[in-house]
């Protein structure tokens, strides 16, 4: 899984060398948590890129939100495309108080080859985030397997400030943890 990810996250990003990435921070939970944080981002990179594998501990898929520097007004545009093999959706928000993301899966479904829980994979870049002379753009690939259902998600955001990212703060809707397991790994891109 682990190349295809890489090749995955590296067609989004638009730079095939592997020599462009910087592992920043990893975070694997240890307990079902609701939210995540990766704080005091270094500018030292062009983009950044984040990298989640995982579900959650409801009984239903759910979005995943994304606020920038802990604001949370209504300074994020979403829009977001999504099919599961029989049917496609497409939507958009404005003036939203979160970036959305790609569908995190529920743990109540069999994954692939029969595994108990299916898993989400969601590969996030966001772009020149120290550009101070632009809105910040974010763009997002993710997906699961259900074994016999799943869903492919695409999403495009910006984030309408020009302030420099130096935070990103990911949580679930709904009083919803992040199940035991999940990983959230940033990564630094220079190019």
């Amino acid at each position: 899984m682990a190349p295809m990810l890489g090749i995955i996250a590296s067609s989004i990003s638009g730079n095939l060398d592997p020599s462009a990435y910087f592992p920043i921070a990893t975070t694997t939970l240890a307990s079902a948590t609701a939210s995540v944080t990766f704080g005091s981002i270094s500018s030292a990179y062009t983009h950044l890129q984040v990298r989640i594998w995982g579900y959650n501990t409801s009984g239903s898929d759910r979005t995943l939100y994304l606020q920038l520097n802990s604001d949370s007004g209504s300074n994020y545009r979403n829009h977001y495309l999504s099919g599961n093999g029989a049917a496609v959706a497409v939507g958009s928000e404005g003036a939203a108080t979160t970036g959305i993301l790609p569908l995190n899966a529920n743990s109540s479904q069999t994954g692939f080859n029969g595994d108990v829980n299916k898993a989400s994979t969601v590969i996030m870049d966001v772009l020149d985030y120290t550009n101070t002379n632009k809105y910040t753009t974010i763009r997002t690939l993710g997906g699961w397997d259900g074994n016999g259902s799943g869903q492919v998600y695409l999403s495009s955001g910006v984030w309408m400030n020009t302030a420099a990212v130096t935070n990103l703060y990911f949580q679930l809707p709904y009083s919803t943890n992040f199940a035991t397991g999940t990983s959230f790994t940033l990564y630094g891109i220079k190019g």
